[in-house]
């Protein structure tokens, strides 16, 4: 996706479709965002979830060069972050306070997520990071540190980085 793109609206039946790290049935059952038609999708890069009945599932959809791509992600239990720290996001470079940065870990398409092989990056623990780079959305820390990229080379450096971590996803399959 170019920096000027954004994601086009996608039906549910597209998200099910375009996981690769879970089995059919896996994504028949997950729950899927709110309404698609109240999400704010001149906004987004990737459409990215955090399951409300179990919070350490989480799901991310992106377009790519051959389609759209879902994975299925888990949040880490049992680290607890200090709320006085602060963690950067990998994609989009915001700065957190506390729990606003989350490890979450997909398992690695193909064989070698059958045999247990995951891939894991800490990322905005909402996954809003489209949202966080356009200033639509602010962390809890006080001031988003100031850029020296522009806002279109900003959204750049985060569909690059979405980009390589689904790679590492992809990359068995």
């Amino acid at each position: 996706m170019l920096a000027s793109d954004h994601m086009k609206p996608v039906t549910d039946e597209q998200i099910r479709a375009s996981f690769v790290n879970c089995t059919k049935g896996e994504a028949r059952r997950l729950r899927l965002p709110r309404e698609s038609a109240d999400l704010p999708w001149a906004d987004l890069d990737f459409l990215g979830w955090r399951d409300p009945g179990a919070p350490d599932r989480a799901y991310l959809v992106a377009e790519r060069p051959d389609g759209l791509v879902g994975i299925t992600l888990r949040a880490t239990t049992g680290i607890r972050r200090s709320v006085l720290k602060s963690s950067l996001c990998s994609f989009c470079i915001t700065t957190h306070a506390g729990s606003g940065v989350a490890l979450l870990a997909a398992r690695r398409a193909g064989q070698a997520g059958r045999d247990g092989s995951t891939v894991g990056t800490y990322v905005c623990a909402d996954l809003a990071c489209s949202l966080y780079v356009r200033g639509k959305k602010r962390s809890q820390l006080a001031e988003r540190v100031t850029e020296s990229l522009t806002l279109e080379e900003q959204i750049l450096r985060t569909q690059v980085n979405l980009d390589a971590f689904l790679d590492q996803v992809l990359q068995s399959a």
